[in-house]
């Protein structure tokens, strides 16, 4: 068991626990005889021999190095990271060239002269033209 489990188990545990005081008399008669029917029934404990086949087994299902998948349990964090980065670069680098691509239109439609008259007239676009030409 996990400690998630062993927790959980623990807060059963008590949660049962708070209420027993409050059970009938009937009830408790009844649950102490269920439980002396199950220790009846409960088989006595056997010791297991585990080979030593087993015990490399079980080493190589625990991460060791007979695992041939042990490597993707170590990259399982690792590899959507990687592809959420990759990612991020991608739409840095193209939304760069959008704007490159559209900074290029405006300048060759600035030295071509095919800008109206009102876009030399905005104060927006003469700051512009200041900051691009230092």
């Amino acid at each position: 068991m996990n400690t998630e489990e062993l927790n959980f188990a623990y807060r059963v545990r008590h949660a049962l626990n708070e209420k027993l005081d409050d059970l009938p008399a009937s009830t408790t008669d009844r649950l102490a005889a269920a439980r002396k029917a199950a220790m009846a029934r409960k088989k006595a404990h056997v010791e297991v021999r585990v080979a030593r086949t087993e015990l490399a087994t079980a080493g190589a299902r625990a991460g060791g190095f007979g695992n041939a998948f042990g490597w993707m349990n170590r990259f399982s964090v690792a590899l959507p990271l990687m592809l959420v980065l990759c990612g991020m670069v991608g739409v840095y680098h193209y939304e760069q060239q959008q704007s490159i691509a559209e900074l290029a239109e405006l300048d060759a439609a600035l030295l071509s002269d095919e800008l109206p008259l009102s876009a030399y007239l905005d104060h927006g676009f003469n700051a512009y033209i200041e900051t691009r030409g230092q």
